[in-house]
Parts: structure tokens; C-alpha cells; sequence
């Protein structure tokens, strides 16, 4: 049988048929809307550096100073090797950081002499890079020294000072004052005065502590002190504070009382300076112990054949000021001591009292005079730092 074409259903799917055809058109129309693609390569990229290096002191750099760290640096990479040579052959230490971008000298130089760094380090380019630098260290016009009282591992007395003498004037007092370092456990506040300008004193605010631990350093070598002048050589010491003994000294009474960490521990009878020879009142710090010990007036300008004069050895004595005031056994003038003032500005005490009172006492430990006179005891005499408050101590007006 033959059947007749249906031209309605044929209809239907040819309308199907072009929604189909339309929806894909719709999908392919959307996906335009989002506009062309960027162009490949137009972001910016990230151009790696190369190293470059700093050179401190710089590139043919003289007169530099020694004392100072020499280093290198690097940006934008890292160090690979560095040495430090000087044209006489020594090659200096020195000590890299974590991150390789720095390495710094870990000694000082020597005077006068010319030293060359060679360096290589790789950049962030991947690219190795070597360069040299050479420069001069200053040749002083003259160097100097210092001497420090303090004898390293030495116990002292709460009353000791710290002295620093230079063998040539100083003209940059604060580049020295910087080059040492007074460190003391517990914590000790105190300051610098100069008394001219080649001493120059730290002490504390008040007496040391008993059992304080106390390091000195003095780091001047190869330091610009001023006028030409450069630091010879460190110093360095280190001191234990003991027991707070103090002596003190009643010309009217003529007696000598001393305390240990407060406590009386003897009562001496002395004779002090004779009204034509006082001994200067005030409070002296003990310096110096000797045994047989000549005792000499031409040391402080009267001849030993004079006749207020006098040469004689005595079997102790010990040193409280520059210009030859001791306290020392005086045999000779038992008889006074007690009574009255005979010496020659000393203090006269038995032998048996010298003996005792040497081996209580030690450099540092203090003697009160009073009622000895109208003479009143000079505080550059000695270590006769406690002459002034600390008021007097800190201020501006300090030795020439």
C-alpha cells in the first residue's frame, strides 16, 4: 500500500531543525562577547639584575684608618669569595654574614700600608662578577701609648679610680673616651674627667660595691686620636672590688681608726706632718705597698743632707699621693705617735701597726685626714678622686 507524505509534519521538523541551528548560533555569539584575547608577550617581565658590589673604604682610598672595619657588599646577589691582602703579603681576617652579601675585616691593619681586596660573586642574573679594590691606611705623625693603674686580676678598694695616661697630648678627648669600655656586674654608673690633656680619669658616682667585677679596655690602636696622633696598642684589665676598709685619720686626736665593711677593726696611734710640714687634709686613696723602702726628701725637692732633710729605709710603707705622703713605720717616733705631730707630712705609726695595717689594706682603699692642718690635699695629687663631689666631677670645667 502506498501512503501519502504528512507536508505538516515535515514543517515541524524543518522549524526544529532551525531552533537547533539558532541555539548553536546564540552559544558561538556569547562566547565573542568576551572580546579578542591579549596579545602574547605584552605583560611587563621581571628583568633579573646583576651584581654590584660596595667597597668600604672605596677604590684607591689613603690616609684611611686601621681601627676601622674594611668591608664589602653586595646587591643583587651574593658573594662567592673575598680576600684581603696587603702588598706586603699578610692576608687579614674577616667573617662573612648569614645571607653571603657582606663580609667585614675581624682584625686590625697596620699603619702606612697598602691592602687590595679581590672579590667575586654571582648576581641574580646568574652572571659571575669579579672585581679588586685597593686602598692606603694612615701613617700617623705620631703615636701614642697609654698606662692604665689598674693591675689585671687585682682585687682593689671601693674607692679606686681608673686611670689612663698618655705619653702625648691628646687632642680628640671624645675619640678617646670612645675607645674604652669600662663594663662592670653589677652595673656601676660613672664618668670621665680629664685633668690635662694627657690624663684623663673614670671613676664612679660613689665607692665601688664590695664583690663588683670589673672589665677595662682600652681599644686605641689604630684609633684617630686628634692632630696626627693615632693609638699604639689596646690596654686591657680586669679587677675585683673588695672589702670597703676605710681609714680615717684625726690630726687633733692622733689616732687612726679603721673600719672593715663598717666595723672598727683597730685603733691606731699616729704622728702626723709637724705645723711646718702638714699633711693636707682629705680623703687619699691608697696607691702602692712597699717593703724596705727608702724613704727620700729629695724626691720631693728638699736635699737628703739638708737640715729638714732625711734618707732612710723603712720596713713598710705605702704611697697615698704623688708628692710623697705615706703611711709608713716610723720607729723612730713611737713616743709621739698618739701625742703629737712630728713627721714630715707622712704617717708615722709603730712597725707592728705598718704590718697590720699593709696587710688589711690594698690599692684603692681610702684614708680620711682631718684636723691635720689648713693644707687641704690637691685631687690630681695621686688618686685623690673623692677631693671632689660628683657634681665638681662631671662638670665642663676640666684640665686644659
Amino acid at each position: 500500500m502506498r501512503t501519502r507524505g504528512n507536508p505538516l509534519g515535515w514543517g515541524a521538523l524543518l522549524i526544529t531543525a532551525a531552533l537547533l541551528v539558532a541555539g548553536c548560533s546564540g552559544a558561538s555569539g556569547d562566547a565573542q562577547d568576551d572580546g579578542p584575547e591579549e596579545p602574547a608577550g605584552t605583560k611587563d617581565a621581571e628583568v633579573a639584575e646583576p651584581l654590584s658590589l660596595t667597597f668600604t673604604p672605596e677604590d684607591e682610598a689613603t690616609g684611611v684608618v686601621p681601627a676601622e672595619p674594611m668591608t664589602v657588599e653586595a646587591e643583587h646577589g651574593s658573594l662567592t669569595e673575598v680576600s684581603l691582602v696587603g702588598t706586603h703579603g699578610s692576608v687579614v681576617d674577616g667573617s662573612m654574614n648569614d645571607d653571603e652579601t657582606a663580609w667585614t675585616t675581624a682584625e686590625p691593619l697596620g699603619f702606612g700600608k697598602t691592602y687590595v681586596f679581590e672579590v667575586s660573586g654571582v648576581g641574580a642574573d646568574g652572571e659571575t662578577v669579579e672585581e679588586t679594590s685597593r686602598f692606603t691606611t694612615a701613617t700617623p705623625q705620631q703615636q701614642a701609648s697609654v698606662r692604665m693603674n689598674v693591675p689585671d686580676g687585682a682585687t682593689v678598694g671601693v674607692g679606686m679610680p681608673i686611670s689612663f695616661q698618655f705619653d702625648t697630648a691628646i687632642t680628640d678627648r671624645e675619640a678617646v673616651e670612645d675607645a674604652i669600655s669600662i663594663t662592670s656586674t653589677p652595673e656601676t654608673d660613672g664618668a670621665f674627667r680629664w685633668f690635662n690633656d694627657s690624663w684623663v680619669v673614670w671613676r664612679p658616682e660613689d665607692y665601688w660595691e664590695p664583690g663588683t667585677k670589673v672589665d677595662v679596655d682600652a681599644e686605641i690602636y689604630g684609633k684617630d686620636l686628634g692632630g696626627g696622633v693615632f693609638g699604639s696598642r689596646d690596654r686591657s684589665a680586669s679587677m675585683t672590688i673588695g672589702d670597703k676598709v676605710i681609714a680615717r685619720v684625726d690630726g687633733s686626736s692622733h689616732q687612726m681608726t679603721v673600719s672593715v665593711d663598717g666595723d672598727t677593726a683597730r685603733t691606731i696611734p699616729v704622728s702626723l706632718g709637724k705645723p711646718s710640714s702638714p699633711t693636707p687634709n682629705g680623703i687619699y686613696t691608697v696607691m702602692s705597698e712597699h717593703y724596705d723602702y727608702t724613704m727620700d726628701s729629695s724626691t720631693y725637692g728638699v736635699p737628703s743632707d739638708a737640715p729638714d732633710g732625711y734618707e732612710i729605709t723603712v720596713s713598710h710603707a705605702t704611697r697615698m699621693s704623688y708628692s710623697g705622703i705615706f703611711y709608713h713605720a716610723a720607729p723612730w717616733s713611737v713616743g709621739d705617735q698618739g701625742n703629737r705631730n712630728v713627721s714630715h707630712g707622712c704617717i708615722n705609726m709603730s712597725t707592728g701597726n705598718a704590718k697590720w695595717m699593709m696587710n688589711t689594706s690594698k690599692p684603692g682603699d681610702l684614708i680620711e685626714v682631718v684636723n691635720a692642718g689648713d693644707s687641704e690635699l690637691e685631687p690630681t695629687d695621686g688618686w685623690s678622686v673623692w677631693q671632689l663631689s660628683w657634681e665638681e666631677w662631671t662638670s665642663g670645667d676640666q684640665g686644659a
